[in-house]
């Protein structure tokens, strides 16, 4: 028989028993849809991951204080990093573009009868460029205000609206641990990440915030950053040697620094994430595999309901082999149409995730075209030993068949 009227015969024997064919394709749609719609989720949370630290900058090193220890016990940070130790890295490191010291601490912000708990930055001009992070409206504090240790703030947008709502900050006067500052700039809107909200906080002049507010004369973080992705292990490196020179640590003691590469943070979470959309696929096609074993079932019992009509096919010169293939497509136009209707499910569902949950799904074409092979290759796994039985029964006993 010609392929066509193979197929032929298969849609005609599906469309004999809808109902029972439909529920036998309804465990492959849900299955494809199932591949689809969480693939989609994964890839989108790995975006977002992504996106979320990428706002922060990839050529970026993140220079922190060591661990205080009693024997191999953390008991706090040391204070041991310094301005100067940030201007040496400037300094005398090449490749390195900007560098950004960063004193950060709790204080109770207040504007009138609205106060706020928030994180004060005491940091220097580079750090909008070297953070990405630009103001949106009115100026960053410049390095004459650094010299000056001017009470100046740039608020963030958090603090920004529960101080003001949908005033103009600009202009006016908060208190930081009760002593007066003057709002010179809005940020722009950074975005929450999973772990922090970064517009949250307020920006003051470096030396302000260490002399004149908080009494803090050593450093929480250094940002270095670094021409290119490049040169990021070679800068690494020399910040590391130059630190241990200027801290006096000898060869083989341990450092009271460590270094940060944002680039490495990076890919261990797109590790983490790919692993977390694998993890979700392969949930997902546990319910494939439950819809490729419904299609052995009723295709078994298809065989049984027609075992007088292959023993006729038999009779009039029909070979094994186009028994065999004839059952074989059956299975696979079955799985063929729910692989198709399970992809206009899964992407039906991906889209609801997205509107409803307001999570990032991402659909791409090799989650498509892996759910859809797969439930391909059911059909023929699946479909195999209920085409087999079918080819090999004895004519005689199947024209005898009641």
């Amino acid at each position: 028989m010609l392929l066509w009227k193979v197929i032929k015969v298969a849609l005609r024997s599906i469309m004999a028993n809808k109902m029972r064919s439909f529920l036998t394709m309804l465990g492959i749609i849900i299955g494809v849809g199932a591949v689809i719609a969480m693939i989609s989720i994964g890839e989108g949370a790995k975006k977002q991951v992504t996106e979320s630290i990428q706002r922060f900058g990839t050529n970026l090193l993140r220079v922190r204080p060591g661990a205080a220890r009693i024997g191999h016990i953390r008991t706090g940070s040391v204070e041991t990093l310094t301005i100067e130790d940030a201007e040496a890295i400037k300094k005398e490191i090449p490749h390195v573009m900007l560098v950004a010291p960063q004193v950060r601490n709790m204080a109770q912000v207040k504007y009138a009868n609205k106060n706020a708990t928030t994180s004060v930055t005491g940091t220097v001009p580079d750090f909008t460029e070297v953070n990405n992070f630009p103001v949106a409206t009115g100026q960053f504090f410049n390095e004459k205000d650094i010299k000056l240790m001017r009470k100046i703030v740039a608020l963030g947008t958090t603090v920004k609206q529960e101080l003001f709502g949908e005033g103009v900050a600009i202009g006016n006067y908060i208190k930081i641990k009760g002593v007066n500052f003057l709002v010179i700039g809005v940020m722009e809107t950074k975005g929450q990440t999973s772990w922090r909200d970064p517009d949250d906080q307020v920006f003051i002049p470096i030396t302000t915030s260490q002399k004149r507010l908080f009494r803090q004369y050593y450093i929480d973080n250094i940002y270095v950053q670094v021409e290119s992705t490049d040169y990021i292990k070679e800068v690494k490196e020399s910040v590391n040697r130059l630190l241990m020179i200027k801290h006096r640590i000898p060869e083989g003691v341990e450092a009271d620094f460590n270094i940060r590469d944002y680039s490495e943070f990076i890919t261990a979470l797109r590790e983490t994430s790919q692993t977390f959309t694998i993890l979700l696929g392969g949930i997902a096609a546990v319910s494939l595999l439950v819809g490729g074993i419904g299609v052995m079932n009723i295709m078994l019992v298809s065989v049984t309901e027609r075992t007088r009509e292959i023993g006729i096919r038999m009779a009039v010169g029909a070979r094994r082999r186009d028994i065999l293939r004839q059952f074989l497509i059956e299975a696979l136009v079955i799985t063929f149409i729910g692989g198709i209707i399970g992809i206009l499910f899964g992407i039906f569902i991906s889209h609801g995730v997205s509107y409803f949950a307001n999570w990032n799904t991402i659909i791409t074409p090799f989650s498509v075209l892996l759910a859809f092979l797969f439930s391909v290759l059911i059909g023929i796994v699946f479909g195999l030993y209920p085409a087999r039985k079918a080819s090999f029964m004895d004519p005689i006993d199947a024209l005898r068949y009641e």
